[in-house]
């Protein structure tokens, strides 16, 4: 009975262990224009580094903390989920850095999302 309250306890432990350090990207959009646009499919929104030289309109600034480099593209589809509602055409990210965190790496992230002016 014993060994196997240890056993449960090892079992339990090591799983919040993986927890731990499995953490999750944590997105913050914070919407920053007046009024409210049509909300866009997501497959359409554009991920990109670099501001467009096409006309826009900034939408909501982003911001993405604990962002396992082994989920890009994870990520990416996360961004555009949450930029979708507001209307967007791409995401923009601006500034981008590498946290380490014990025994894991984890990447940040901020940029706006912007709808393209016509």
């Amino acid at each position: 009975m014993v060994m196997r309250q240890v056993r449960y306890s090892c079992i339990l432990a090591s799983l919040g262990i993986l927890l731990l350090l499995c953490g999750c990207a944590n997105i913050s959009v914070t919407k920053t224009a007046q009024g409210y646009l049509e909300p866009t499919k997501p497959d359409t929104i554009d991920i990109l580094t670099m501001k467009p030289e096409r006309p826009f309109q900034e939408l909501a600034t982003i911001a993405v903390y604990k962002w396992n480099p082994k989920n890009t593209a994870k990520l990416h589809n996360a961004l555009r989920a949450k930029s979708a509602p507001l209307g967007a055409n791409a995401v923009v990210l601006l500034n981008s850095g590498i946290n380490t965190d014990g025994y894991a790496t984890y990447l940040w992230a901020t940029g706006v999302a912007i709808r393209y002016k016509d």
